[in-house]
């Protein structure tokens, strides 16, 4: 189990706790009471660290090395039943964004998302979640043949932003996300966007367009993340905690806003203490909001999304 800085007096309590229990069962002292003792302590000081979460603690929990990724949530989602698609026809398969046809129960869906890995090498193989343009334009074609099918479309968003690369840039990376912010807004099967992870910039945006927007709790959608924002305004990485405030970058303060419509719960601690029922809140918020969706028509579907996107930032003075 890994800690972030500010679960550290939670890791000293569960190694208090160990150490507790080890001695009751190495030696014939009554432990019990103690070990109780330990154990409420835990228990509060969880409860008081996670239900008082900063912007920026929010922003390390959604980066946590241990939290479950794109695949993870297929997997969990769909089993067996996932069938990954490749390649965008033009230039190449982009690792750092994947999509293929899956199942949750009778229904397939078209899952589109970016992935990260997990070690030092799969974390270069998938470019660490950042894709290319032949990603975003791989995305764009699931979506159309999903389209031609009428299958719904489930997007997981988790990137630090699109590649910023010479090569990226060249083979055309903002054309390519304009596109498919462009083409996402008329598609016309119903689509779901949940953010799993990181949120950043163009890069969510890309496959962000979606009927129903969704978040996990611990996890943050912002133009920029706290570190660049930090960097740009104040010279340094220093005030990043700063940054992250001014943002307004978690999900309580996107729904606030309404520019997302649902917060889906994690475990205390994060996705990443208990994967199971997160993987259930996820699919239980897919369904939830498909059979909102399933019923409209093309032509009212694109016109709800484009009436849901024409309306934010509107404000009356």
């Amino acid at each position: 189990m890994e800690y972030l800085e500010f679960e550290l007096p939670i890791k000293e309590l569960e190694e208090q706790l160990e150490k507790c229990q080890v001695i009751g069962e190495e030696s014939e002292v009554d432990v019990t009471e103690t070990c109780k003792q330990i154990e409420k302590k835990l228990a509060e000081t969880k409860k008081d660290i996670y239900k008082n979460l900063s912007a920026w603690q929010r922003v390390q929990l959604s980066r946590h090395p241990n939290r479950p990724y794109t695949l993870d949530h297929i997997k969990a989602l769909c089993g067996d039943s996932f069938l990954e698609l490749h390649g965008d026809r033009n230039v190449k398969d982009d690792k750092a964004m994947i999509g293929g046809l899956g199942k949750i129960g009778d229904q397939t869906y078209m899952f589109i998302g970016q992935q990260k890995g997990f070690n030092t090498k799969t974390r270069q193989y998938r470019n660490f979640g950042m894709s290319n343009p032949e990603g975003y334009r791989k995305a764009l074609r699931l979506m159309k043949s999903a389209e031609k099918f009428g299958i719904p479309v489930v997007t997981l968003i988790d990137t630090p932003g699109a590649y910023p690369g010479l090569e990226a840039e060249e083979r055309g990376q903002g054309e390519a996300i304009a596109r498919n912010i462009l083409e996402m807004t008329r598609l016309k099967v119903p689509i779901i966007t949940i953010i799993i992870g990181e949120g950043a910039s163009g890069g969510a945006l890309g496959i962000g367009v979606g009927d129903k927007v969704l978040m996990l709790e611990n996890t943050w959608y912002s133009v920029i993340s706290p570190e660049s924002c930090s960097s740009i305004l104040w010279r340094s990485w220093e005030y990043k905690e700063q940054a992250a405030e001014a943002l307004k970058l978690t999900a309580k303060d996107m729904k606030r806003m309404k520019l997302v419509d649902e917060i889906i719960k994690e475990p205390l601690g994060g996705a990443h203490t208990d994967r199971e029922k997160t993987f259930l809140a996820v699919k239980d918020a897919i369904l939830k909001n498909y059979d909102l969706l399933k019923n409209l028509s093309p032509k009212e579907l694109v016109k709800q999304r484009m009436e849901k996107y024409d309306e934010m930032g509107v404000y009356k003075s």
